[in-house]
């Protein structure tokens, strides 16, 4: 903590994302929205299309729900934090407490990271992706070190 009493992340407490699907579709989606938007302009300044604003604003809106779209695909991130981790993946965001994770898998052929937790459910950690080569498997020993010293289960006799 610092001074005014605000929690100062260390290394380990860092959020995982993706790197290489972040950067292409943000990229995606900036050309997207460049493209389609000097199309409906485009189009709505051309004499003799039959191109009006009411297709100028289908497209423009298109773009935007396009764009959002990709967004929200690459926006995908787990948080650690003291009690669990916070999974967003595209659809569904889920809290998963340390001591529910049995293990951490990241298989040769997986896309993406997964937990195998204590009710018997699979969470997939769409932050740690295949696509991302070596930081993707540090990634996945970092969490797995995290699971590790964060779960406080009993020792079984």
């Amino acid at each position: 903590m610092d001074g005014r009493g605000a929690h100062i992340p260390t290394v380990d407490d860092t959020p995982f994302r993706p790197r290489r699907a972040r950067t292409v579709g943000l990229a995606v989606a900036g050309a997207l929205a460049v493209v389609l938007v000097a199309l409906a302009v485009g189009l709505s300044l051309e004499p003799g299309t039959g191109w009006g604003p009411l297709d100028t604003a289908s497209t423009v809106v298109l773009g935007l729900l396009l764009c959002g779209g990709l967004v929200r695909l690459v926006s995908v991130r787990a948080v650690p934090t003291t009690e669990a981790l916070v999974v967003r993946n595209v659809v569904l965001t889920r809290r998963v407490r340390w001591d529910e994770v049995l293990e951490v898998r990241f298989g040769r052929d997986d896309p993406w990271l997964v937990l195998g937790t204590a009710d018997g459910e699979d969470v997939a950690v769409m932050a740690v992706q295949r696509s991302d080569g070596e930081h993707a498997q540090a990634e996945a020993r970092r969490l797995a070190r995290m699971v590790t010293a964060r779960a406080a289960r009993p020792h079984r006799s």
